[in-house]
């Protein structure tokens, strides 16, 4: 006989499904959220040096930063060009005890809750003028306050979701239904998930789960299974010198505590002084002065990456546009986001890498030199492809 075909699970990514994702900037009272904020979205939120400053979260969009996409609108001069967002939410400031109510606690909490990754912000500079809620600057302390609300938070509702699955399975006798069945088995792995931040004090996200197991982490929407990018908030000074006392210790924190967790170091106030610049030339000159480069298309990018988003590309002389989807998306999913009858029809995708293109030059050249690929529904996109759909709906393509 010849051997069975072994069909290969597909992973399940940690977080909610979807390309509508969102990250949140997070953070205690006055350490530069909302000025960074203003900077990276160019809005105007209050940024007052008082806590609490922010209330109800505010949301943004900004374009992704990508060179690929402007080549692409000089290569088809387009009537449209839209680029990849990043949606990001300014939250106000958690302190000392939120997870049991101190502060706004809860309803700040609820917030990181409805976002799917954390830009963690961090003050390592000092200012008279700009107050410390906890009295002095310590960036390593304010990572240890932050990391231990979220995780008592997740705590405190794991406990309650296992006693609450703990007395309905406790009504269901030996055997039981396929719902039993997977009742009990969600009890086990919510104490399995209660266990590592509870006895571990681990963050769900640096854990090794199974895709049942990843299916009951997104059901919960845990603080602590978001992931992270720390966001280092330094003076001007040390920002332009690459240097700052707290660097090495905030890295080893993180070395110790959430390991290969992304720190970006930057300067939020001089950030929000180049988003006003009302042209690039303005903005190029301010950071020639000062011999720097601005930190945001990185951080940007990164905060795109880190909810494991991709794009690919539609190009034509009406429309040169980018896609959102999540990382492991198949082809006919990804047809489905530009249009519904798009996937419910598909036929195949045509795939052109932009790498071939501008090597190329034409769509033409890439034909001709067997670049041009048709895809089935089983393609998984790629970052940076550009498709054509064929759809058996209204011949659409």
């Amino acid at each position: 006989m010849p051997p069975k075909k072994v069909i290969k699970e597909e992973k399940i990514l940690l977080g909610r499904p979807g390309n509508n994702l969102k990250i949140g900037v997070v953070g205690l009272p006055n350490v530069g959220k909302s000025t960074f904020f203003n900077a990276i979205t160019n809005s105007a939120v209050p940024a007052e040096n008082r806590p609490f400053c922010t209330i109800d979260p505010e949301e943004s969009r900004v374009a992704v930063p990508d060179p690929r996409f402007d080549w692409l609108c000089e290569i088809y001069n387009p009537e449209s060009k839209i680029p990849a967002y990043l949606t990001v939410i300014d939250i106000a400031g958690l302190v000392k005890g939120a997870a049991t109510g101190e502060g706004l606690g809860n309803s700040f909490l609820s917030h990181i809750r409805a976002v799917d990754a954390i830009f963690h912000v961090i003050r390592a500079f000092s200012d008279e003028e700009v107050t410390h809620i906890e009295g002095e600057v310590d960036p390593v302390r304010d990572l240890d306050i932050i990391h231990t609300e979220l995780r008592l938070k997740d705590e405190e509702f794991l406990t309650k979701r296992v006693e609450d699955l703990a007395k309905v399975t406790a009504r269901i006798g030996k055997g039981g239904s396929a719902a039993d069945k997977a009742k009990k088995e969600e009890l086990e792995i919510t104490q399995k998930i209660l266990g590592v931040v509870k006895d571990d004090g681990k963050d769900v996200r640096k854990e090794n789960w199974s895709n049942k197991e990843v299916e009951i982490i997104n059901s919960l929407q845990l603080l602590t299974a978001k992931p992270v990018i720390y966001l280092v908030n330094l003076s001007q000074k040390d920002y332009v010198r690459k240097k700052n006392k707290w660097l090495p210790k905030i890295k080893a924190w993180i070395d110790e505590n959430n390991p290969g967790d992304l720190i970006i170091p930057f300067c939020a106030n001089l950030e929000q002084r180049l988003s006003v610049k009302k042209s690039i030339e303005e903005k190029e000159a301010m950071l020639k002065e000062l011999e720097t480069t601005s930190a945001l298309p990185k951080i940007i990018v990164a905060g795109y990456q880190t909810l494991q988003l991709i794009y690919f590309f539609t190009c034509g002389p009406d429309e040169v546009r980018a896609w959102t989807i999540r990382k492991l998306t198949k082809a006919p999913k990804a047809a489905g986001v530009i249009h519904t009858d798009l996937e419910k029809g598909f036929i195949l995708a045509e795939i052109m890498k932009y790498e071939d293109l501008k090597e190329h030059g034409s769509e033409a050249a890439v034909k001709a030199a067997g670049k041009y690929a048709q895809k089935g529904k089983d393609y998984v996109m790629e970052d940076g492809d550009i498709a054509y759909f064929r759809s058996g709906l209204g011949k659409k393509k």
